[in-house]
């Protein structure tokens, strides 16, 4: 199974990180749905890429998630893998997160509930969502984007690095479920501070070397190959994506 054929759903797709990797999914010939809370965005972000479609979905409601999965497996024709991205940062609780840490006991409760079931939450229903459908035909690819372990004990960032270390656990115990199966399943992170709208506008000046989200497109186009076919339960960081691609081939050659 190569990129060329391959039916993806990108959740979080129309910014950031999920617009990256969908725009590189797109580019190397995967049939792309692309999802955002707003379907009219959705759509637009979509109609500029090749093939792709927009869907609107929130991550949070079983109602909404199931609709997009049946929408998206039938309008692409199934779905190969699935990119669990949707999330939300730390500007929806502190705006000044950069400047002026919050202690987690000034967190208001209604934003911790709000992120984890973003990022949490959404990555497990949409998972459970896609899964059954996936072990009916005997196989798909499930990439969970992840952070730098860093972010997950950093001072100040209550609830983000909570719900992303939830995240890689949920992810680690996925593979683990489906190890058996036809199911791959992965993580993937930037490997360091990322330019995207979930930072706080004029926090990252060029001299202070933040990724650019399209260091996610090489490692998502790989995941999708026919090379990563037996690739499990990794976790994989795209910043040095090539370093490792090199080593695990040559761990390969010596084998």
């Amino acid at each position: 199974m190569s990129a060329s054929t391959l039916t993806v759903l990108v959740t979080g797709g129309t910014s950031g990180l999920g617009l990256a990797m969908a725009s590189a999914l797109a580019a190397a010939g995967a049939r792309v749905a692309l999802t955002g809370r707003s379907a009219a965005r959705a759509a637009e972000v979509a109609a500029g890429l090749p093939g792709a479609i927009g869907l609107g979905l929130d991550v949070r409601e079983e109602a909404s998630v199931a609709r997009a999965v049946d929408q998206a497996w039938s309008r692409l024709g199934g779905i190969d893998m699935l990119v669990n991205n949707a999330g939300i940062g730390m500007r929806t609780v502190n705006p000044r997160f950069m400047t002026d840490p919050q202690g987690f006991w000034e967190v208001p409760a209604h934003g911790f509930r709000a992120v984890v079931e973003t990022n949490l939450t959404g990555y497990f229903l949409v998972a459970r969502a896609v899964t059954p459908r996936m072990l009916a035909v005997g196989r798909g690819r499930i990439v969970n984007i992840s952070v730098s372990d860093s972010t997950m004990r950093r001072a100040g960032f209550v609830p983000y690095g909570p719900s992303r270390a939830g995240s890689e656990a949920l992810s680690r115990i996925m593979a683990a479920d489906l190890r058996d199966t036809g199911i791959r399943v992965n993580l993937l992170l930037p490997g360091g501070p990322t330019i995207t709208g979930m930072l706080p506008p004029g926090a990252m000046p060029p001299s202070r070397g933040f990724l650019e989200p399209a260091v996610m497109g090489p490692p998502i186009v790989w995941l999708a190959s026919s090379e990563a076919a037996g690739v499990h339960d990794e976790r994989i960081i795209a910043a040095e994506f090539e370093r490792w691609l090199h080593d695990r081939k040559a761990e390969g050659e010596v084998s």
